[in-house]
C-alpha cells in the first residue's frame, strides 16, 4: 500500500506517518526498489497498534522503547512484557482519575436539574 492509502485508511497523514517511522515509532517500512515505501500488512499492524497506544494516551517515548526492544528480538520478551504492564497501570490510574471525574460532573449536572425542575415548579407571578 501507498502512504497515501495508508494515510486514508487510518487518518494520520502523510507527514505523521513518516515522523513515526523517523523518530522509531515504526518499525522500517518496506520500500520498493525505487525507494517508496510500501506498506505491508505488517507494517499496518504496527500502524494500528500505535493508533491504539496514543489514544490510550501512552506516551511516545514509551512506545518508541517498545518498538526498539521489538527490534532486538526475543531476548527482550520479558522487557517488552513489563513495559506493557506498567502501561497498563498507568492506564487503569488514568481511567480511575476519569471516572472520578465524570462522576463529580454527573452529580453537578444533577444538581442543576434539580435547581431548574424546583425554580420551573415556583409559582410564577
Amino acid at each position: 500500500m501507498t502512504i497515501t492509502e495508508v494515510s486514508r485508511r487510518y487518518g494520520l497523514s502523510a507527514d505523521t506517518l513518516r515522523y513515526y517511522e523517523r523518530i522509531g515509532l515504526l518499525p522500517p517500512v518496506p520500500r520498493t526498489a525505487g525507494g517508496i515505501r510500501d506498506y505491508d500488512e505488517t507494517s499496518c499492524q504496527w500502524i494500528e497498534l500505535m493508533k491504539c497506544m496514543r489514544s490510550a494516551g501512552v506516551q511516545i517515548e514509551a512506545l518508541i522503547e517498545y518498538v526498539a526492544l521489538f527490534r532486538q528480538g526475543d531476548t527482550t520478551l520479558g522487557a517488552r512484557k513489563q513495559l506493557l504492564i506498567e502501561q497498563r497501570s498507568q492506564l487503569i490510574a488514568r481511567m480511575a482519575e476519569m471516572q472520578a471525574s465524570l462522576e463529580r460532573l454527573d452529580d453537578k449536572i444533577q444538581r442543576y436539574e434539580q435547581m431548574i425542575a424546583e425554580k420551573e415548579a415556583l409559582p410564577q407571578g
